[in-house]
């Protein structure tokens, strides 16, 4: 039976040992052909994505569990959070390109086209584990901008008034929204999607003229289970003289964040306020490719500190922002000796992070090498290259990842059939 979704999962490499030696009373057809189909269903519902999709190859009741919404109640109610991240492929900040495979084919009359297919990697950091995922359903044109909910945000390249896709790449779901008002380059994206509403705000790089872009206003898109939506109808100011890099936001309580560039600072919207503010970031004088990450409910900034004049030696540290929303606390310091190798491998080029759960990852820039940190057991480790990834050469792609919990429902975008604005239909852009 063919799949009619766009998903394809290939397994990666995993650290976990699995042994096929099971004693063969375990597996005594006897007892597990009689358990009851809820039991079954509620074993299934736990099962991570991987090992959900190869299930659903047992039989045809199981390949119908995807269809069936007794199930995807069940699987909202007890299929486990799992923090994992979505990377892809990108050759420079401003462009976002990513996961740009070339499939040549050849129509009518012998001419040879070329279609884009967007390519991600899934890596588990519970079980390092690898998995190359596609999206051949995205339309070229779109980069990626911010992950939430189990929802992949994908903004339009083109200059102007921003295009967006809501994608759950699991089940290939397309849901686009409304494009904003306002003309702008390459804003930054704050996404949030919950159970019962949507939030987005995109920020920044404000197209003046066909020529130049300043930093200048906010729109924010907002639709929820009661009924309420603004469709880019709510705007803000910026805060004057604010430097904001291009590039995703991150959302703890409600709030985006962002960093401030000349001098470092950290700039918040308040979603349900529609306000800026900027809080004064720490050693901000004395930081490195700092970056903003969500973690455990709690919003961490992490930076390599460089104290030329100061007999204090360089290192990555961690810090956490306190209640009071204005506090920095030093949380943690990457080991002075693998900083050194980190320091080594990095040559100044920087690095980004992402924080999901537990785990943060560093991400170098100009590379394909990463570092995982568990904070909860305090150990760093380096993460195996993606199997996934063309290594070593001229030609190298560095990652650009998110933080995305895998989910085989995502009922939040229904809401946004109630809309009756009439989207653009992107059938005739897909390769």
């Amino acid at each position: 039976m063919p799949s009619p979704f766009s998903y394809t999962f290939t397994p990666g490499i995993s650290s976990a040992n699995v042994t096929d030696t099971v004693a063969n009373t375990w597996m005594d057809t006897r007892i597990w052909s009689k358990l009851p189909q809820p039991l079954i269903d509620r074993v299934i519902a736990f099962l991570p994505p991987p090992a959900f999709f190869r299930a659903r190859c047992v039989c045809k009741r199981w390949y119908s569990l995807l269809f069936s919404s007794n199930f995807l109640e069940l699987y909202i109610q007890i299929s486990p959070r799992r923090h994992w991240f979505l990377f892809f492929k990108h050759k420079s900040l401003k462009s976002y390109i990513c996961g740009n495979n070339s499939n040549t084919t050849r129509g009518s009359g012998g001419k040879t086209g070329t279609a884009n297919i967007f390519e991600g990697y899934l890596f588990d950091p519970y079980d390092i584990a690898w998995y190359r995922i596609s999206f051949p359903l995205v339309p070229s044109g779109f980069s990626p901008a911010a992950a939430s909910g189990g929802l992949i945000c994908w903004v339009s390249d083109e200059a102007g008034a921003k295009s967006i896709i809501l994608c759950n790449p699991l089940i290939g779901s397309l849901t686009q929204l409304p494009p904003t008002l306002r003309p702008r380059l390459f804003p930054s994206t704050g996404f949030k999607a919950g159970p019962s509403s949507i939030d987005v705000a995109i920020a920044g790089d404000d197209l003046i003229s066909p020529y130049a872009v300043k930093n200048l206003s906010t729109e924010s898109f907002h639709i929820d289970a009661g009924g309420f939506y603004s469709l880019w109808g709510t705007t803000s100011s910026l805060p004057r003289l604010c430097s904001l890099e291009s590039g995703q936001m991150v959302c703890v309580d409600d709030r985006f964040y962002c960093m401030n560039y000349n001098p470092f600072s950290v700039l918040v919207y308040e979603i349900a306020e529609n306000s800026w503010c900027k809080i004064q970031a720490p050693m901000r004088r004395f930081l490195r490719s700092p970056s903003l990450v969500e973690s455990m409910d709690k919003l961490i900034l992490v930076a390599a500190v460089e104290k030329s004049k100061l007999n204090v030696p360089k290192s990555l540290r961690l810090w956490s922002l306190q209640a009071c929303g204005t506090t920095w606390v030093e949380i943690e310091r990457m080991p002075q000796q693998l900083y050194q190798q980190f320091e080594e491998l990095e040559a100044g080029h920087g690095f980004d992070c992402v924080g999901h759960g537990k785990f943060i990852a560093i991400i170098i820039r100009g590379s394909d090498r990463a570092l995982l940190f568990d904070i909860f057991r305090k150990a760093w480790q380096w993460i195996p290259p993606c199997p996934y990834m063309n290594h070593g050469g001229e030609d190298v792609n560095e990652l650009h990842g998110f933080a995305y919990e895998p989910t085989v429902t995502t009922p939040v975008t229904g809401l946004l059939d109630q809309l009756t604005v009439p989207f653009q239909s992107f059938s005739g852009l897909i390769g």
